[in-house]
């Protein structure tokens, strides 16, 4: 059985980018390298029976760019964050599972945002149910109801940068409408692609002493009676 494939200059960029990631994996842009890595790529793409990854044809590479640095930073911003949190909340940190329901139904943006918020330090994707395009993340130290709701935000934040990428225009005149409507989800803060760590070290510092935990570096109080 064979799946309905692609016009070959819709999934042209696809096969790009497959075999610019094959050659990153291996450290290797030689010539030979990066045609085995096509080879593969067609074979993943036109033989494997595997649903079609349906493109938008739209791609804004100034909202990409902006997307970039801010990931960028992000990235390393979090990664002091996770840091300090180890450090001063260390054991006493509280993880959760959370579901974020998204807007879109494309593989390929599900996808992008869910590999986006695994390689910012603090989350992992564990679970993605493509019937509802709902992504479980396991998140470090989610200790009350509106923490996970801040999470859920972040989230759809990153969703709404890459359909600003490349979402299909049904989905970005969606997105629009729903800034102007004030934004459930907090994306009337940003009318760009520009990314926020899901993660803040304040706000889980501050979380772990609300519970009376002890200062960084010092032992538990004891129990008064």
């Amino acid at each position: 059985m064979t799946r309905p494939k692609n016009p070959l200059l819709v999934e042209l960029p696809l096969l790009v980018w497959l075999v610019l990631v094959w050659g990153a994996l291996w450290g290797d842009f030689g010539a030979g390298n990066l045609v085995f890595g096509l080879l593969l790529a067609l074979l993943v793409t036109w033989v494997l029976y595997l649903p079609p990854v349906q493109l938008s044809g739209r791609f804004n590479p100034l909202q990409f760019v902006l997307f970039a640095a801010t990931f960028v930073w992000q990235v390393a911003k979090a990664s002091v964050e996770v840091m300090l949190v180890a450090i001063l909340v260390g054991p006493r940190a509280r993880n959760a599972v959370i579901g974020v329901p998204l807007r879109t139904r494309s593989d390929l943006l599900i996808t992008a945002t869910g590999h986006t918020m695994s390689l910012i330090p603090g989350s992992l994707v564990v679970e993605v149910d493509r019937s509802t395009a709902t992504l479980y993340f396991h998140a470090l130290n989610i200790r009350t109801p509106e923490e996970a709701e801040a999470f859920r935000r972040a989230v759809r934040r990153i969703e709404a940068a890459w359909i600003r990428i490349m979402g299909t225009r049904e989905e970005l005149a969606a997105l629009r409408a729903e800034r102007r409507r004030g934004g459930a989800a907090g994306e009337q803060e940003r009318g760009t692609a520009a990314i926020g760590s899901p993660v803040t070290a304040q706000q889980q510092i501050v979380g772990a002493r609300r519970e009376g935990a002890p200062p960084a570096g010092g032992p538990p109080e004891e129990e008064r009676p």
